[in-house]
């Protein structure tokens, strides 16, 4: 990767300050292909009164966001980590499909502090786009976080999306 890329790339990291989840800039294997971040993934906890299909560390309480349901709802509620700067909504993308949900803080689950919760349709281009690709980015203003699947673990968010829809 150029100097110049990794400049930008620690730039908007600094911008973010210390409470943002530590997730990859944008990073690509092949045209329009991320790159996993090392050691981060997604994860899927199939139960049966609320599947949820994490992006993380394995076994720890490293998880950026968090994506949940009730089965057969048709919705997914997200759940961002951290004390967001962007405030009030979560901007998601996946192979050129863009949404952004209205978004409440509540305390954090899994850490001290807050998180971000919004809820949106399963049948939204971005989540129909993620079930297809195994990627989401997660954008704040000009920041763009990956959130690749590590290999083999790409059929994840279809199986999640399955079991909501």
């Amino acid at each position: 990767m150029r100097p110049t890329v990794w400049l930008i790339a620690a730039a908007a990291i600094a911008a973010l300050g210390a409470c943002a989840p530590r997730m990859a800039p944008l990073s690509l294997v092949a045209a329009g292909t991320p790159r996993p971040a090392e050691g981060y993934d997604w994860f899927l906890n199939e139960d049966p009164d609320e599947p949820r299909l994490s992006y993380g560390l394995a076994q720890s309480d490293e998880v950026p966001l968090s994506l949940m349901c009730a089965p057969g709802s048709g919705k997914v509620g997200l759940a961002l980590a951290g004390d967001r700067r962007s405030g009030g909504a979560i901007t998601l993308e996946s192979g050129g499909e863009t949404e952004t949900y209205p978004a409440r803080t509540e305390a954090a689950e899994m850490h001290d502090g807050v998180q971000l919760v919004a809820s949106a349709p399963t049948s939204d281009p971005v989540f129909q786009r993620f079930r297809r690709l195994g990627w989401l980015a997660l954008l704040e203003g000009e920041a763009r976080w990956m959130m690749a699947a590590q290999p083999g673990s790409e059929t994840r968010a279809a199986r999640f999306l399955d079991l909501c829809a």
